[in-house]
């Protein structure tokens, strides 16, 4: 059905509707924007899953949406045969409402398909869920959970057998799959108990655990600082307690507080306005503890602990909240460095980042000699090369990182890592303070090192149907407009991922070896740059700003003037 009112009758007559769904879908009755919105499309399910907010509908997240997206999962492993069946599907949970409903219901979806389901008992965080996949030879994971967006938000992450989001041949698959379940209140479920379902635990986070150790480069640094090092961790009421309390414990680091009021699992996130580690409203709890105990860093994990935010103590005792790239650089330095002065950095070494992360860590890499490698925004990109790397042994990957505060150090786990990033965070303030520095300090030595770098995102949310439509038409305005310049500096090269072409200011025009993505990115004369993309998870279009320059007041008045022209474009 494509009337939007049709379907809400479909559901409305559904007898066997969740009561709770029931009793929303009479209370919008006569309510016809509130009925368009919930069911004038399914909700849309792309290469990284579906996230939406929570409700009855077909554009809402809730039991049965759940189901159409696990029977399209299904028939994907089915086509594979029964030894994909066999081996079966690693499914994980955040805190979020719904989320524990939402993988027993994946798992029996499963079940009834006749594929082997292994669910977690508790909630556990997306790492833990992609070490689960390759631990456990699975063929898939689904991981439930709306990272770092708000309390009314749940979503659907589905995972390949290498333990990276799933690719988009097999991603697209699913999704055609899914578009053929006309109605999803229509999928069979088999029961609770049935004997393809097995819940798991302890074992796979011990194993993680194992693997954790070799996070930690410089032990003997972590024993001689230990003690002096305070350190004030907060899971924003998400899932990253148990494994980065262990974590930091097992490597070594003695004085770490956490932040009690948000230490237990709360899906109203009740303490913070957004549990976004991206945002300053989620550290004031952490500071309000660190000014208290005098902690040298204070980290925050987002709920289902793939991302990491930091903040650190000034000189003047104040706390100043780092950027998702000048944490990347800060962990990129201190493990090149490390590995040089030990003498096993690797004549093959790589790293890797978006293609809108900061080019200060091209800067760094080269001077180390390791190659970085750009690749789409989305962690499932950098877990594909690292896949690739493992395949063909023609480099050995040392880190990869996204500005969007996602980290990964070490690869027995192909998504981001907050559980990693924290521990190794920890080492690399550790090895500052016994400098006699905080990690700003060490920031700034790498400013003077390789010139300043800054960097800004402007996110715009369109929400609803007319908001899919604006982002539309925003990109396909820019991209028929063709930017000269930014800010009254000018574009020397325009790439265009959607068409896969790179043209620069002479007209020549090559050809780029990227997937297709709706992405523009466009290079300055004087090294900034500047892209634009719509969010693949969110109702949101970005504009990514770089400036680099001498100092950074120069970069800051660079970046405004560059903003100047974006809200130009939004007119």
């Amino acid at each position: 059905m494509t009337n939007y009112q049709d379907v809400y009758q479909q559901w409305l007559a559904y007898d066997e509707l969740e009561n709770t769904l029931k009793i929303e879908l009479a209370e919008m009755n006569n309510d016809e924007a509130t009925i368009k919105e919930a069911f004038y499309a399914p909700l849309e399910f792309g290469t990284a899953g579906m996230r939406g907010i929570l409700g009855a509908g077909i554009n809402r997240m809730n039991i049965y949406t759940v189901r159409q997206a696990t029977a399209g999962l299904a028939q994907l492993i089915k086509d594979k045969g029964e030894r994909a069946m066999a081996r079966g599907v690693v499914i994980a949970y955040d805190s979020r409402h719904q989320s524990p409903e939402f993988a027993l219901e994946s798992a029996r979806v499963l079940a009834k398909a006749g594929i082997k389901a292994y669910v977690f008992e508790g909630l556990r965080p997306t790492p833990e869920l992609s070490f689960g996949v390759r631990e456990l030879n699975a063929v898939a994971g689904i991981m439930i959970t709306a990272s770092h967006n708000p309390k009314e938000y749940n979503g659907y992450k589905v995972y390949g057998e290498d333990g990276g989001q799933m690719p988009p041949h097999d991603a697209n698959t699913v999704i055609n799959y899914i578009r053929k379940i006309d109605n999803p209140l229509t999928v069979a479920v088999a029961a609770e108990d049935d004997q393809l379902i097995e819940m798991i635990g302890s074992e796979i986070d011990q194993r993680y655990l194992a693997e954790m150790t070799a996070v930690t480069i410089d032990h003997e640094l972590i024993a001689r600082m230990s003690e002096d090092l305070q350190i004030v961790y907060t899971p924003l009421h998400g899932t990253g307690k148990m494994l980065v309390e262990r974590g930091l414990a097992q490597a070594g680091f003695e004085n770490v507080t956490i932040v009690p009021e948000q230490a237990n699992p709360d899906p109203d996130f009740s303490t913070v306005i957004s549990p976004n580690p991206e945002e300053y409203s989620a550290f004031e709890k952490a500071i309000e503890l660190a000014e208290r105990v005098g902690a040298d860093v204070l980290m925050a994990t987002d709920p289902d602990a793939d991302r990491v935010g930091a903040a650190v103590r000034l000189a003047n005792g104040e706390y100043q909240i780092l950027s998702g790239n000048q944490l990347g650089v800060l962990m990129l330095d201190y493990i090149l460095n490390a590995l040089k002065e030990e003498g096993t950095l690797p004549i093959n070494g790589v790293a890797l980042k978006s293609i809108v992360s900061t080019e200060m860590a091209r800067a760094v890499a080269q001077s180390y000699d390791v190659e970085m490698v750009d690749v789409l925004t989305g962690f499932k990109f950098i877990a594909e090369k690292i896949q690739q790397y493992e395949d063909d042994k023609s480099k050995t990957f040392l880190f990869g990182f996204e500005e969007s505060y996602g980290y990964l150090v070490k690869d027995f786990a192909r998504d981001k890592d907050a559980v990693q990033a924290v521990v190794l965070l920890a080492e690399v303030a550790a090895y500052y303070k016994e400098k006699g520095q905080t990690l700003h300090d060490g920031l700034m030595d790498l400013y003077t090192k390789y010139g300043t770098y800054l960097e800004e995102t402007i996110s715009v949310t369109m929400p609803g149907v007319e908001g899919v439509e604006k982002i539309k038409n925003l990109m396909r305005s820019v991209r028929e407009l063709g930017m000269e310049g930014f800010g009254g500096i000018g574009v020397t090269v325009t790439e265009d991922f959607l068409t896969g072409t790179r043209t620069h200011l002479d007209g020549k025009v090559e050809t780029m070896d990227y997937p297709s993505s709706d992405v523009l990115k466009y290079f300055l004369v004087d090294g900034s740059w500047v892209a634009i993309r719509p969010s693949g998870t969110e109702p949101k279009i970005k504009f990514y700003i770089a400036a680099k320059a001498g100092n950074h007041e120069e970069a800051s008045n660079k970046i405004a003037k560059i903003k100047e022209t974006i809200q130009e474009l939004q007119k």
